[in-house]
């Protein structure tokens, strides 16, 4: 099964912002750092979420694990819920990308256990304020 480790953190709330994807495949590691210009933190958590999504869909991935630190994002799965209706948008796009892998998991994790995808993140927000946007 692949493990796909996410983070979305903003400098400021809002702020430059940016996702970090840490993906183990079977002794591989691959690591994005995505600049996603100005936006909230939860915000940036959730197109962490589709990005990485989206890049499973494009590897062809049929069995992934997600682990996030993101209480906001593992408990709008758990229930299936968004509390706040700012993001629903987002949550909804998620679900929809997760319903199109075959296994899709998705398990909150201590932020010790997500330095990697943190680091990306941190990384990614840098390159918002270096003008290395996509």
């Amino acid at each position: 099964m692949i493990e796909v480790y996410i983070d979305g953190a903003s400098a400021g709330n809002p702020g430059p912002s940016g996702a970090g994807i840490f993906i183990k495949n079977n002794g591989e590691v691959d690591r994005y750092s995505i600049p996603l210009g100005i936006m909230e933190n939860h915000e940036a958590e959730y197109h962490a979420l589709i990005k990485a999504l989206e890049i499973c869909l494009e590897r062809e991935y049929s069995s992934v694990s997600f682990r996030t630190d993101s209480e906001l994002i593992n408990r709008a799965f758990e229930k299936n819920f968004v509390k706040n209706k700012r993001y629903a948008p987002l949550f909804e796009k998620a679900v929809k990308l997760s319903e199109q892998i075959g296994l899709f998991f998705i398990k909150w994790i201590p932020s010790i256990e997500n330095r990697s995808a943190d680091e990306l993140a941190r990384r990614a927000i840098r390159m918002n304020k270096d003008g290395h946007n996509e």
